[in-house]
């Protein structure tokens, strides 16, 4: 399961938890904060959970920065993801913050629930959608982006992608790392899914065979299309098995595309 569920003593209720951590990805603190908190939300989400009691966050600042990097790095990494623990209805009470020589931002996310508020994602059966909510390549996308200051590096997509390209997939990707899947763990109670789980760093074929080996029923899941940000595609291909984005292995982010195993009636 992507979060921790934990009988509690008191009777009926359960704490489901999850933590998680990152690297920067972004150029733009303020996003990555609100990546950061995605990212580790989004565990919660998959399991059908709504609601978010209470979040901690995770700082550890690179002894590698400047002082003056650090003032302004620091405090619009924390308002990112504050802002998007707001957007989720709930708020950062406690944490830690250290010095590290990586630069990495998560967080913990905790709630209580009573048992129908959560989905334990075992009970596909035959006949269920496998819907994806956001599209692939986001690994793709920012490292393309990166690509753009290094020629040796962007002689080898230019002719399939342009700069204009790959900066609007760049956006794309920020968007939607940064985008919660709230909306996402209302309609798995709404269509009654049988269970999700989130696509981070073990990419989409990953994910899902961990998810098809825990099912109780006889299952095969069938993957058939890959939804992927204009143009990255392309970009993978011309970089050769570097991403592995359309074997189904490229990285994602932020529960970047989450899986749902919905009833066949959508």
């Amino acid at each position: 399961m992507d979060s921790c569920v934990t009988p509690l003593r008191h009777g009926g209720l359960y704490l489901v938890q999850t933590t998680d951590f990152i690297y920067p990805l972004v150029d733009d603190p303020y996003m990555m904060g609100k990546i950061a908190c995605a990212n580790t939300l989004s565990d919660l989400y998959a399991m059908g959970v709504t609601e978010c009691d209470n979040m901690l966050m995770l700082l550890a600042v690179s002894t590698k920065m400047t002082e003056r990097e650090r003032d302004v790095v620091t405090p619009l990494i924390m308002r990112g993801f504050k802002d998007s623990a707001m957007e989720a209805g709930t708020s950062i009470n406690g944490g830690q913050t250290v010095v590290n020589p990586w630069c990495t931002i998560g967080g913990v996310a905790s709630t209580v629930c009573q048992p129908n508020e959560f989905i334990v994602p075992d009970n596909a059966v035959v006949g269920d959608v496998l819907v994806l909510t956001k599209p692939l390549g986001t690994q793709v996308a920012v490292n393309a982006h990166q690509w753009l200051d290094i020629p040796e590096r962007w002689n080898r997509i230019k002719l399939v992608v342009s700069d204009e390209d790959v900066r609007k997939a760049y956006q794309r990707a920020m968007d939607s790392m940064a985008r919660l899947n709230r909306v996402a763990a209302r309609l798995m109670h709404k269509y009654n899914a049988h269970g999700a789980t989130d696509v981070t760093g073990f990419g989409l074929l990953g994910h899902a065979q961990t998810l098809a080996k825990h099912q109780k029923n006889e299952v095969s899941f069938v993957i058939h299309n890959l939804p992927v940000i204009a143009k990255m595609a392309a970009v993978a291909k011309a970089c050769g098995n570097m991403f592995q984005l359309l074997q189904g292995h490229s990285a994602e982010t932020s529960g970047n595309d989450q899986i749902l195993n919905l009833k066949a009636l959508l």
